[in-house]
């Protein structure tokens, strides 16, 4: 299959950026450049794609923001090289002989799927997919949505083509980072009444189960509102027609919080305790089997290792663990960078 490259309108910009440091760096700097005009492609990019068909590390994508006329897709390796772009035709007659050649595997057994959250890509999840994949039996995907090119609802449908397409994945469990919560929701929704039932736990990573504080106040900020679109959108001005649209799971699942564990929180806006973007409060949600919060920013929750552990043993027994008391520590800061969570 002929390998055809994907469009990077932004790259020019990115290496004019890069070559404006290039007096000021040792001799290895072209390599430093060029990782980090990667990483930024791919972070643009994860914007931009979102998953219909997920194999391992290989998956199909399309690109929200040409539907209902456009049909662009592309299936990326497991290097997150384009292994073909062209139309969905094309594409899904490209993936099907990929696994009829045997470089593509089915997915067996039990199989976790995780969701980023608002602004963020499949790399946000890989700290966390990293540990899971070691202390699980079961297969780890991640999920990518073009969080801020779409709604809840198309989102919620396209993890639907993608969990719908994993027919011998015998059962599943979700771990979803904010906003990633709610398009599973969504997605709970939808679903066929096979893939309920073969739906094991979830666990909840700092969700906005009821709306964002931080996001009502965005959206008072005038001209903001009439910005956003996509999820951001639902958040920030539709939060009342969309929560109705959010199933409550019907497995086991656990909600993981972070904050100080007092009154005041890590944000100065936000009223109660809270993880600098959403509040303790706003997490919780009736219904779930247990309950935590650990001193942790919203953004690195999937950094830290007392959320990965207590991810883990929920998957595996429908229980956080028991923490002993201690002293509150220095949470995890967020990762520097210009993320949008």
């Amino acid at each position: 299959m002929e390998r055809v490259s994907v469009t990077m309108r932004a790259l020019p910009c990115l290496c004019l950026l890069a070559a404006s440091f290039g007096n000021a760096v040792a001799d290895d700097a072209p390599h430093r450049d060029a990782a980090w005009i990667e990483r930024l492609r791919r972070s643009q990019e994860a914007l931009e794609w979102t998953d219909e068909l997920v194999r391992h590390d290989w998956r199909l994508q399309h690109r929200p923001q040409d539907l209902p006329n456009g049909d662009a897709c592309r299936i990326l390796d497991p290097d997150d090289r384009a292994a073909c772009t062209g139309s969905r035709r094309d594409c899904e007659a490209a993936f099907a002989a990929l696994e009829q050649s045997g470089r593509v595997a089915q997915v067996r057994g039990h199989t976790v799927i995780l969701l980023h959250g608002l602004g963020e890509g499949r790399d946000s999840m890989m700290p966390l997919a990293q540990h899971l994949r070691t202390a699980l039996d079961a297969t780890v995907l991640t999920f990518g949505y073009a969080s801020v090119k779409a709604d809840i609802d198309a989102h919620g449908r396209a993890l639907d083509s993608v969990v719908s397409r994993l027919p011998h994945a015998d059962t599943l469990s979700f771990v979803g980072h904010s906003l990633g919560n709610l398009v599973v929701r969504r997605w709970m929704a939808l679903a066929a009444a096979r893939d309920l039932a073969r739906t094991r736990r979830m666990v909840m990573l700092g969700p906005p189960n009821q709306g964002s504080d931080l996001a009502r106040m965005a959206s008072r900020i005038w001209g903001l509102a009439s910005l956003t679109g996509g999820a951001s959108r639902d958040l920030v001005v539709d939060w009342p027609r969309i929560a109705p649209s959010l199933a409550v799971p019907g497995c086991d699942f656990g909600i993981l919080a972070g904050g100080r564990g007092d009154d005041t929180g890590y944000s100065l806006l936000l009223e109660g305790d809270d993880d600098a973007v959403v509040r303790v409060a706003e997490t919780r949600l009736p219904g779930a089997r247990d309950f935590l919060v650990l001193p942790v920013h919203h953004a690195a929750m999937m950094r830290d290792a007392a959320v990965q552990r207590a991810t883990a043993e929920f998957l595996q027994t429908g229980r956080f663990p028991e923490l002993p008391r201690q002293p509150p520590r220095d949470p995890v800061a967020p990762p520097s960078t210009a993320s949008g969570e």
